[in-house]
């Protein structure tokens, strides 16, 4: 690519730079009707969910001399403690204590279990539109687990170490984020708007686009009389 073309490269880009100052306005304007609508469509379309957590600690107290073997078997267990939290004799039990209209499915995808690594800590989070009923189901999916877990894995203690508290305030949506997301897609599709309409535009509007079509050097530009 010579020196001419890439003059005219950086003409076309601070034109077009210059295009979507002029049209700041507009773009601004765009965002915020798209940013408005995604805040008012978090409001009142968007129904909130509340979540709960509660947390758990298992360990064996059965070994009076705990090696690092046993503490990294342990580690290993807790993927099946998970397993067995999210098990269907488990959820079903759940299901009847709280009597809920939910199949074990429903129940499962509403529940989330979490465990950091190298730790025998299980978080027990449970995601509901009613923040005392998900309050509720984590507790119970954690006193029903427990004894499930002591059960099959044959350990002596499940500590509670968090019960779930009803939530105050909503997990989602996230109105501040939804309402910033709109905006930045809003602002976008303005800018890509003006950008799309320029570059398919044609017509000759500057003396430059004579002499960047045809090649030639412009010898003069005659005047609108009407503007003058």
């Amino acid at each position: 690519m010579n020196s001419n073309d890439q003059a005219s490269i950086e003409i076309d880009v601070f034109y077009l730079l210059r295009k979507l100052w002029s049209k700041k306005f507009f773009i601004i304007f765009i965002a915020l009707v798209v940013g408005t609508v995604a805040l008012l469509g978090s409001i009142f379309l968007i129904k909130p969910k509340y979540t709960s957590t509660t947390r758990i600690y298992v360990v064996s107290k059965t070994a009076d001399n705990i090696t690092s073997q046993d503490l990294q078997a342990g580690s290993y267990l807790v993927n099946d403690y998970k397993e067995v939290i999210t098990s269907s004799e488990v959820l079903s039990s759940v299901i009847d204590q709280q009597k809920l209209a939910l199949s074990t499915s429903e129940l499962s995808d509403m529940i989330t279990v979490d465990i950091p690594t190298d730790t025998r800590v299980i978080s027990i989070s449970v995601e509901d539109t009613d923040a005392q009923e998900a309050a509720d189901i984590a507790n119970a999916v954690r006193e029903i687990a427990a004894e499930k877990i002591k059960a099959v894995t044959k350990v002596d203690d499940v500590t509670t170490l968090e019960a779930a508290a009803t939530p105050k305030h909503p997990s989602s949506p996230n109105v501040k984020k939804n309402l910033a997301l709109g905006m930045l897609v809003g602002g976008a599709l303005a800018v890509i708007v003006i950008l799309v309409v320029e570059v398919l535009d044609d017509r000759v509007r500057r003396p430059e686009d004579i002499e960047e079509v045809l090649g030639m050097t412009l010898l003069g530009v005659v005047p609108d009389i009407d503007k003058m």
